[in-house]
């Protein structure tokens, strides 16, 4: 009989949710687990394919909330992200503590993400984000920065403060800051490691003092059965020294990066509709994407240059220091536990006087998501990317891809 009783104890304890509270204080638990197989044929590079997560969806972590009275909380955060198709048991994600309250929203300090990522557009529009089928990076329809200040899958802002307000009236606002640190912040791709210079860390970072910074503000109403949402954003990435005087290939920059978006989405019953619209002038963070934004790592070698390297190819990518536009319009219908998607756009790459030329990529992508609970579904589909290019570096790509993924 004890022994049956402590099995049922035990039982009992791995069913619970993982939540531990102790004294007004919440600790819990979560991630996410996916793996999918996807194929990227680029026109005159043999098939890579893979089983994995290169988009970096996977991910555990814990969240601390401690009540500390009058409506006040304190919060901490800490995230990792792993792939489920190698060995590596975790990067590093989102790393912060905060403090919020019903009446005056929620600052963090640390390692955050974007608004442009998941507050104002960029993946909150996109169902396929986290997979091959995104529309950022290698899908050329959104900005996917490896600086941290775009909407790039595993790209986080370092060293900032993150501000979040209460939704009133329908209307809400984020905004992050980030102190200018030129020597540690500068994008990773512009300053190479040397035998005195150790390279830079994947971030921004302005001169003397100057911070950059993003803010985003949405609308959201309901009236009949319709759901809408408008949203808009600004974001400014500050240039240094460094970047000024140009290095490892890269010709010195005269401009602060400039960003502004806008966009909206509309839902009746089983239908919605998104899109948005991005204006970028002289491009720095813009002008890159993360490693998992483009499905390609380049440590393994330049991934538009070198064939049979890498599938990794970034489409959405603006010129250095040039400007640019790119636009992303999707559609979905929800069939039972089954949506079916359907959505594209197009990034033009402006080209600059006596240097690189212009480019443009266009994609579609079609697919479906099937929800086997509500936190286990199935995913897959195909995605077209077509690249007018006249350097003929970059290529056109067809994608496809299935898979599952688990949250907890």
């Amino acid at each position: 009989m004890k022994k049956k009783l402590i099995s049922l104890a035990v039982a009992g304890a791995l069913a619970a949710p993982m939540v531990a509270s102790a004294q007004g204080t919440n600790v819990t638990l979560f991630g996410s687990v996916q793996a999918e197989y996807a194929t990227v044929n680029k026109e005159g590079q043999s098939s890579q394919a893979h089983i994995g997560d290169d988009t970096g969806r996977s991910r555990w972590g814990m969240h601390v909330t401690e009540n500390l009275g009058a409506g006040l909380k304190a919060k901490a955060h800490v995230e990792y992200g792993f792939s489920t198709g190698s060995g590596a048991l975790g990067i590093a994600r989102e790393r912060w503590v905060g403090l919020a309250n019903d009446n005056w929203g929620e600052v963090k300090f640390g390692r955050v993400q974007s608004p442009f990522k998941d507050f104002a557009g960029g993946m909150t529009i996109d169902p396929f984000a986290y997979t091959t089928l995104q529309a950022s990076g290698s899908g050329g329809t959104m900005s996917a920065s490896a600086n941290g200040l775009g909407s790039g899958a595993n790209g986080f802002v370092n060293s900032a403060a993150r501000y979040d307000s209460p939704k009133v009236e329908g209307f809400s606002f984020s905004g992050i800051l980030m102190p200018g640190d030129s020597n540690r912040l500068d994008p990773a791709n512009v300053i190479a490691p040397s035998g005195s210079f150790a390279g830079s860390q994947s971030n921004s970072g302005g001169e003397d003092g100057e911070w950059d910074f993003q803010v985003a503000g949405k609308y959201e109403a309901q009236f009949q059965g319709h759901n809408l949402a408008v949203f808009g954003g600004y974001s400014r990435d500050n240039i240094s020294t460094r970047q000024r005087t140009g290095n490892a290939g890269y010709p010195a920059l005269v401009n602060n990066e400039h960003i502004w978006r806008g966009g909206a989405s509309w839902s009746f019953q089983n239908f919605k509709l998104s899109g948005q619209y991005e204006n970028i002038n002289n491009a720095v963070g813009a002008a890159t994407c993360t490693n998992a934004g483009m499905l390609g790592n380049p440590a393994t070698g330049s991934p538009e240059s070198t064939p049979g390297k890498s599938h990794g190819q970034c489409n959405s990518a603006m010129n250095w220091g040039g400007d640019g536009n790119i636009w992303f319009a999707g559609g979905q219908y929800d069939w039972g536990n089954t949506s079916f998607i359907a959505q594209g756009g197009m990034t033009n790459a402006h080209g600059l006087a006596g240097g690189a030329s212009r480019r443009e990529v266009s994609s579609f992508t079609v697919g479906a998501i099937h929800n086997l609970s509500k936190r286990s579904s199935l995913f897959g589909g195909y995605q077209r990317a077509m690249v007018d290019d006249r350097n003929a570096v970059f290529r056109d790509s067809n994608t496809y891809s299935i898979g599952m993924r688990h949250n907890f």
